[in-house]
């Protein structure tokens, strides 16, 4: 039988500290869940200026959060939640999925200051390639490193569709917490939403009187692909690659761009000219309530923030999940749903506990069997791309050596600095 849990709003207030903040769905959702910002940091300015622009009150810092110029992390150590969503091309599938070996990875790096500022709890979300066997070791990586760190940690892939939000939008999350707490967390119900692209925004398209309105509403009947905010290093606003706009056509919806209003009375049907979303249309495809945050500027950055945006009320049942760990407010588990002994990749682990060369028989039988002799050298070679690995051809055989991770925790010394402070008004 599933533990019960308390649905009721919070009491108490907590304290969060948030990076790559973005224009403010996360930040906006944790609110509600019953959070309050002591610090929200962004890179890109025009995504600061909204967020600033709907809450002046908070503490914000405009940079890379990675450099110390930005903010000192230790005048927020042991704040109440560590939150974020760091940057998703390193793991993206329209990317090249470089993970490590990209300068834009922030994962590890945050991580790593979780454990030196001892956050109660830490959540950060990204994208579904970061679930592919491509990253098994990377994960595997960051629950080893947070266990060292004493929290109980797991990852969940979420449906922006089961919390009220008809798009496709899954995403990856990361939630720690200390042992105390993880005790009583359970990852949010699932509730597949029955509202659909045409239910959804039946009154904004509908909204200068256009006749054909009720046969849109019906050719819109399904959830709506992902919305893509895209890279500063591509052009204007629009719903995505060939394959997105494929899908947004299949709902009676262009993705070529975004209209400045809702299509006329007498506008053609949408057989004929599909009609474009709005920029108060993609707001409320992800998961803004009108009226509740004001996005200044153009519409091209407009819609970027709003595109690269976490759904706010995904943000919120993942918020309320945790405030319900704080305040022990639902059913205490013997065996925690967040399991630090979760293997995600037996040929990592097995390289890390092991010293010297480990010969690819010896690693073989380290796994169980999790890996097969065929599947071995595919792994391998995932795994170089996170991390030196040596390589050691003998008569006997093939061993291998597990290296250093590749990926930015913070040195001082790493390329990332020169990449970020070259690149900086294109970084994304």
């Amino acid at each position: 039988m599933p533990a019960k849990k308390n649905t009721k709003s919070p009491t108490t207030r907590y304290r969060v500290v948030e990076i790559c903040a973005g224009a403010g769905g996360q930040a906006l959702g944790l609110e509600k869940a019953g959070f309050d910002h002591e610090l929200a940091i962004e890179l890109d300015r025009n995504a600061l200026d909204t967020l600033e622009h709907n809450r002046p009150s908070w503490k914000t810092a405009w940079g890379d959060v990675a450099n110390v110029d930005t903010w000192n992390p230790n005048l927020y150590a042991g704040i109440d939640l560590l939150a974020g969503g760091v940057p998703c091309p390193p793991f993206s599938i329209a990317g090249k999925q470089l993970g490590a070996s990209d300068e834009r990875d922030l994962f590890a790096w945050a991580v790593e200051t979780a454990g030196q500022i001892k956050p109660r709890a830490l959540m950060l979300e990204n994208v579904r390639g970061l679930s592919a066997p491509r990253f098994a070791a990377y994960r595997q990586r960051i629950l080893d490193r947070l266990t060292e760190f004493g929290y109980v940690a797991d990852w969940r892939l979420l449906h922006t569709s089961s919390f009220g939000v008809p798009q496709l939008r899954p995403r990856f999350v990361l939630v720690a917490l200390q042992p105390e707490d993880a005790e009583y967390f359970h990852w949010p119900d699932a509730t597949p939403t029955e509202q659909t692209v045409g239910t959804l925004l039946e009154d904004l398209m509908g909204i200068n009187g256009w006749r054909h309105l009720r046969d849109w509403v019906k050719m819109a009947n399904d959830i709506a692909p992902t919305l893509v905010g895209g890279s500063k290093k591509h052009g204007g606003a629009d719903l995505g690659p060939t394959r997105a706009k494929r899908a947004w056509l299949n709902l009676g919806v262009s993705g070529m761009g975004i209209a400045n209003e809702a299509p006329a009375m007498d506008s053609p049907h949408p057989r004929d000219v599909p009609p474009k979303l709005t920029i108060e249309m993609v707001a409320r495809l992800q998961g803004w309530e009108d009226g509740e945050w004001v996005f200044p500027g153009r519409k091209t950055t407009t819609y970027r923030q709003i595109g690269n945006a976490f759904p706010p009320p995904v943000a919120k049942a993942l918020g309320s999940s945790i405030v319900a760990a704080f305040n022990k407010s639902t059913s205490r588990m013997d065996i925690p749903e967040l399991s630090a002994t979760t293997t995600h990749d037996a040929i990592y682990r097995a390289l890390k506990s092991t010293e010297g060369f480990v010969s690819a028989s010896r690693l073989l039988k380290l796994t169980d069997g999790v890996v097969n002799e065929h599947q071995l050298e595919r792994r391998i070679a995932d795994l170089s791309r996170d991390f030196q690995v040596e390589i050691k051809q003998a008569k006997s055989g093939v061993s291998y050596r597990l290296g250093d991770f590749k990926g930015f925790v913070g040195q001082d010394d790493h390329e990332r600095h020169e990449y970020i402070a070259t690149f900086r008004s294109r970084v994304s």
